[in-house]
This record gives C-alpha cells, structure tokens and sequence, in this order.
C-alpha cells in the first residue's frame, strides 16, 4: 500500500490505480471513495445487551471495529486501587475545603468500588476497549453528509465520537479486519458491559445468549443478527408450524446442521427420509427402516445402564407386542406374554443378574416359540406369525444389523408399509429415549420429529412427544416438533401440551385457513398475523414469549444448502453434477465464505 501526499503545484496527483490513495487531514481518499474515520472516547455510564446495535445496522456504509485486549488481574487490582485513591483523595479534599460535593466523581468511586469487588470476589475481569468508526461515501459532499448523520446517531448512545485528525490513515487500517489497534484509544470495560457490547444479539430478544448459540438468520425489522440459543431457555423446546413449502424442513436442518458444530448430539425420526445426505455428510448413523437387509432386534438390552434393564424392556416388549397387534391386550394376555418374554430371555442365558446382560439377544422368533409351547400362548403366537415368517418379517428376521450410535442418528419410516409404520415408529422413539435417558451418558441432546402430524396420528407416537416435551429438560435435551399441519397439532390436549412446553416457537407462513388457531394458541397480533399471511419463503418469526419476538429471514451459505435442500430443482441439478440454484430464500448468501465456518 502506497500513502500518496500533496505535492506540488506543478506535480500531477493521481490515484487512478488500485494501489493508491490519498491521506489528508481528516479523510483517506481510496480509488473507488472517500473515508472519515473516528474513535469513541467518551461512554454512558450503563449500557444494556445489544446496545451497539444501532450502530451495526446504520443503513450507509459504516465499518464498526472493537478492538479487546484483558488486563491481567494483578495490574487490574493495582490500577483499580490507584484510581479508588484517587477518587477518595479529590473527595476528601472538597470536604476539607467546604467545596461542593462532585457528584461524577462520587459516582466514578462506586462504580470503582464495585468493579474492585467483583474482582477480587472473581466474579468478573477488565479489559482495555477500543471502538472505532469509519464512514465512507462517494464523494467529499456526501462524506460530510455521512459523518453528521454517525455523529448524531453516536451522540444519541451517548457516544463521543472524535475525529483521528492527523492520524486518519491509522484510524482507517484499524477498523480493517487486520486485529491491530494503530490508535490505542481505549477505555477500561468489565466482563459485564463486554458482554453487552457482543455485536451478535438483538435488541428485540431479552433472552440469554449462550455457549451453543446457533444464527437464526438476519433481522427483518433491523437489519441486524438473530442469534438463538435454546439451551438457555426455561426449557429446550421447540415448535415449528408452517404450511407445506414455506421453509420448515429447510430451518430445521440448518440448526440441526450447526448444533453439531456446537458438540449438540442430535437424533431425528424422518418420516420422508429428507435427512438422508446430511446424515452421509457429515458422518452421522442413517437407519432405514423398511429397506431390505435392515433388521431391528426389540430385544436387545441397552449397555451401559444401571437399574433393573430386564424388566424395563420386558414392559417395553408388551407395549410393542400390543401395537403390533392393533388392540390393548386382556390382563390374561398380558400375563401370559410377560411369563413368555422372561422365559425367553432365560433360554438365551438372560436373566436378572446384569453379568448375563451381555450375552445375545433372543429374537421375536424365539418369543413365538416359546408362546407355541404352552395352550395359553397360542393365540398370542398365531397373531405374532405376519411379523416372524409372513410379510412382515423382514425387519425382525435377525439380530440388529446397525446400532443407533454417533453425533447425528436419523430413523428413516419411509420405506414401511402403513400396517407397520406404528411399530417402526415405537421402536424408533424408544432407542431415542433410552439414549436421552441415560445417565451415565448426560450431554446436550435435540431430539427432531419432523412432519410430527404423522405421529400425532399413532397412540405411540403422541405419547413420546408428550412425555418428551415435559421430561426433556431433566435430561439436558430438547423437543424439536415440525409440522405442517398446524390445526391438528394445536387442536388435541396432547399438541397443545407440546406447545405450551415449547419455550422456542418459530412460526413461518401460515395458510389463512389455520392463522386463527395458530394466532390465538401464540397470542400473536394483527400484524403478526398478517406477516405470517403475506411471508415470503424462508421468513419466520420467532416467539418466545410476550417480551422476545423478532422476524427474522434464514439465511444459509451454499455448501449449506447443497446439504439440506429439498428443493427439486436443486437437487436435480446436484444429482447432475451441475451448479446447484442459488436458494430462493437466501438473499445476500453469496457474501458468505464456502470455505470458512458458517456460524
């Protein structure tokens, strides 16, 4: 980089070519603009989260730069005591002299006070900030323009924003994403008023932005970043509701995509198989239930669990039983069928003492055999016969062929027949349960059931999301509930119950026959409804509760939406080797680096 001075009057200025520009007083003159640059010196005595955010959505061209550097906490406590000196000194010595009190200074000393308690209490550390400014515009003309406008936008924060006179090529360098500080015109932050100065928030959420924080997509209101951090919340819920083709399935995906990032373990029940190529990207467990060669043993008994594992899965074996044969079965039946599961597992080297627990399962097979042997069990035996040797029998016709295990476990249903969908669909929410309810294996877990009106419709299935959605929280995961049909959802006790146990709700576009039950359920306004009405694809709102809701647009790179498009066309082109559509509801997503971490 070349710095170009005034020269001559007989000399020629030029800067024509890329790699010149011009430093004057006040300004740095680039090829293809003008800049100002200006450094905050002066700040509000309190500030609240996301109260730079003003100045991060300033509708011109204006480059915000936060430059943060911690003080070690031994110098931190000695210039905290040298200031508090300092202070206490200048009060003493109004006292003494009869000169009226200086209310700053007393408060400086609180403020002072607080901060020294807090350090050495270790609630909190300092920093040395630095926030810079650079404006740029076309022209001189519209530069001036441009530097009143931040000013007055600065001065409302209670911001004092000054000049870099004479130093303007340093203040343009330091607010270029270089991480060097030319200017060194810093003030002393706490871990606090850091923290609310984070850039990635927005003001129309209150709630807590954490460590798994996921980017929900750009405000549509603001301009601004919405980050989303469901483990944060009262509970770790969430309800997606939208009508077929708004976007649902693609969100869901994407925050599925990036709490992996976050060490997130994520299981989904698919009822379409839509999670297929994310789960072979990124390495995750895909079963299909139904394919041929793909054997799901309900015998087997979960590792690595205390408690009396045998009985758990002989109760679990009756409900499945049960299901299977479309009815509730008689206390007899019951009875009879309890006395043949222990028994079965007994002829396998199973039984109460956990050392046996890890010799092979039996299988349903074996379970008729057993009923078979004995004039109570033959009717049980004889309805059990379409799922061992009949036309049922290809799921449970062996041992388990792949364990539900890894970061990413997606349970595909497309591929059984509608007489065995239920029983696919019990056997899949018990694995997942068993893994969230583990404990001796506790970590952040998010449980996924897209089109969930398919499950609602089985006894099974609505019961699992019901104990989900309330028990969830006690074992560190969350419910994610996606359904396009909003008014069966909304109009059973058992959907209501998952939307009132949802602390994260994201609406989409909603169809006008089902916005007056989904208005009424979140208590949305006129002119919620009338966006849900009128949103574009991939427009959302997030609601969670009456103080935090924000519309928001998704926003995804593309190698993220090479993962998780359902978009035909795109597809199509992706099967073709051809490049993939641009998103039809990522607007600005090309900004985004494909190489880079996309969160």
């Amino acid at each position: 980089m070349r710095s170009r001075r005034r020269e001559s009057a007989g000399q020629q200025r030029s800067v024509g070519h890329p790699g010149a520009l011009e430093v004057s007083v006040r300004t740095v003159t680039l090829p293809n603009g003008i800049a100002a640059s200006f450094a905050v010196t002066g700040y509000p005595r309190e500030v609240g989260a996301g109260w730079l955010e003003p100045l991060l959505t300033y509708p011109g061209r204006l480059d915000v730069s936060l430059h943060v550097e911690p003080i070690p906490q031994a110098v931190a406590a000695k210039q905290l005591r040298r200031q508090l000196a300092r202070l206490e000194s200048a009060s003493r010595s109004d006292a003494e002299h009869g000169r009226l009190a200086d209310f700053a200074t007393e408060a400086a000393a609180d403020d002072a006070t607080d901060l020294a308690a807090n350090l050495a209490r270790g609630h909190g550390r300092l920093f040395k900030t630095g926030l810079y400014l650079t404006v740029h515009a076309p022209d001189q003309e519209q530069l001036d323009a441009e530097v009143e406008r931040v000013q007055a936008l600065a001065a409302s924060l209670l911001l004092d924003a000054q000049p870099t006179t004479f130093r303007a090529l340093q203040g343009w360098t330091t607010c270029l994403p270089l991480a060097s500080d030319e200017l060194r015109m810093r003030r002393t932050f706490d871990t606090a008023a850091l923290a609310a100065a984070f850039p990635f928030t927005s003001p129309d959420l209150a709630a807590v932005v954490g460590e798994t924080a996921v980017l929900y997509g750009l405000s549509a209101t603001s301009s601004g970043v919405v980050l989303w951090d469901r483990y944060a919340q009262d509970n770790h819920n969430s309800v997606v509701l939208a009508r077929s083709g708004a976007g649902k399935s693609f969100f869901t995906k994407l925050e599925v995509l990036r709490l992996l990032y976050q060490g997130v373990e994520v299981a989904i029940v698919d009822p379409e198989d839509e999670y297929a190529r994310l789960a072979r990207a990124v390495g995750g467990t895909h079963l299909s239930l139904g394919t041929s060669g793909t054997r799901w043993n309900p015998f087997d008994l979960p590792a690595n669990q205390s408690g009396d594992v045998l009985t758990r899965r002989a109760l679990f074996l009756q409900t499945l039983v049960a299901t299977m044969l479309g009815a509730p079965l008689t206390a007899q039946a019951r009875a009879v069928l309890d006395a043949a599961i222990i028994t079965t597992y007994a002829a396998a080297g199973i039984t109460r003492d956990p050392a046996t627990w890890a010799k092979p399962a039996p299988l349903l097979a074996n379970l008729v055999t057993t009923l078979t042997s004995t004039k109570e069990g033959l009717e049980l035996a004889a309805q059990l016969t379409p799922y061992v040797s009949g036309s049922y029998r290809e799921l449970f016709d062996g041992p388990t062929t792949t364990a539900p295990a890894g970061h990413l476990i997606v349970f595909s249903l497309r591929d059984l027949p509608e007489e065995v969908k239920a029983v696919g669909t019990l056997l899949a929410l018990d694995a997942i349960w068993r893994r969230v309810a583990n404990p001796r294996d506790r970590r952040k877990r998010l449980v996924v059931v897209d089109e969930a009106w398919l499950l609602m419709r089985e006894a099974e299935g609505a019961k699992f999301l019901n104990r989900m959605a309330k028990a969830a929280r006690k074992h560190w995961a969350g419910l994610a509930v996606v359904t396009q049909d909003a008014t069966d959802l909304l109009g059973t006790q058992l959907g209501q119950a998952i939307v009132a146990n949802a602390a994260s709700q994201i609406l989409l576009r909603q169809a006008p026959q089902a916005i007056s039950a989904v208005g009424d359920a979140f208590d949305l306004t006129e002119g919620e409804r009338q966006f849900l009405l009128t949103a574009e694809r991939g427009e959302a709102l997030l609601v969670a509760g009456p103080a935090s809701r924000v519309a928001f647009q998704v926003i995804a790179s593309p190698s993220e939406t090479e993962l998780i498009t359902t978009d035909p066309a795109e597809l199509a082109a992706l099967d073709q080797q051809l490049p993939p559509a641009q998103p039809i509801f990522s607007p600005g997503h090309d900004e985004l680096d494909e190489e880079s971490d996309p969160l």
